[in-house]
């Protein structure tokens, strides 16, 4: 789908995006169209079901591809969320740790973010999370992955990465009417891609992991292209 930066109606939430836009160099535009489209849905949410919004949004980017997975694209499932016991929706089947698992299909997403917030509301075994800072993301992301929310080990440090690359942690604030902090200058460094160049061959020149070098570009293949950028530091 072709990359659609919303224009947010909330000022604070539309100078957020403005300035991920002026860093979109050494950022994922696909994930600044994500949330310049649900920023105000994840604020919402979290006004209404105390989940905070860096959360919900971080969440959102990491298991729809931002937007754009298989499984979204078909079904407007933003969290992959499964059918489990009691689901009389709609569902479709899809590949995930096991072949063609039952996954809910919803009309439009901004079901798909209601459904996510009821889903942790109503399971007993999310109850400690909401005992947390209501901006606490940390914990947030540690306790989803210790209450069983996804297999992955590395599930937190995905989600704290986003929230911390992308400052969701101030929609966090705009929820609750705390004032946000002029960011300091981050000392970022690009890697242009040349003919030739592999992951594997740019980690070793810059001395990172290829795991660092995929998650600080938002990289789900090891495919790259000439003269694409990636941030390496």
């Amino acid at each position: 789908p072709k990359v659609v930066i919303e224009t947010p109606k909330d000022k604070k939430v539309k100078r957020e995006v403005a300035r991920l836009l002026k860093k979109k160099s050494s950022l994922n535009i696909r994930t600044i169209a994500y949330i310049s489209k649900y920023a105000e849905t994840a604020i919402y949410e979290m006004k209404k079901n105390k989940i905070p919004a860096s959360i919900t949004l971080a969440q959102g980017i990491l298991e729809s591809g931002n937007g754009i997975s298989q499984l979204a694209l078909k079904s407007n499932n933003h969290f992959g969320v499964k059918c489990h016991k009691g689901w009389n929706g709609k569902s479709v089947r899809h590949d995930d740790d096991k072949k063609q698992e039952c996954f809910r299909k919803y009309k439009e997403v901004s079901t798909s973010y209601k459904d996510h917030s009821k889903f942790l509301r109503t399971r007993s075994r999310y109850n400690f999370l909401f005992k947390l800072k209501k901006d606490d993301y940390k914990r947030w992301a540690k306790g989803l992955k210790k209450a069983g929310y996804a297999t992955d080990r590395k599930y937190p440090k995905k989600i704290i990465h986003l929230i911390e690359t992308y400052r969701l942690y101030n929609y966090d604030k705009i929820a609750l009417r705390k004032k946000i902090k002029e960011a300091k200058k981050e000392k970022i460094k690009i890697h242009r891609v040349r003919k030739g160049d592999t992951l594997f061959s740019i980690s070793k020149k810059h001395k990172i992991s290829v795991q660092d070098l995929k998650e600080w570009n938002d990289l789900n293949s090891n495919e790259i292209s000439i003269d694409q950028k990636l941030r390496v530091k």
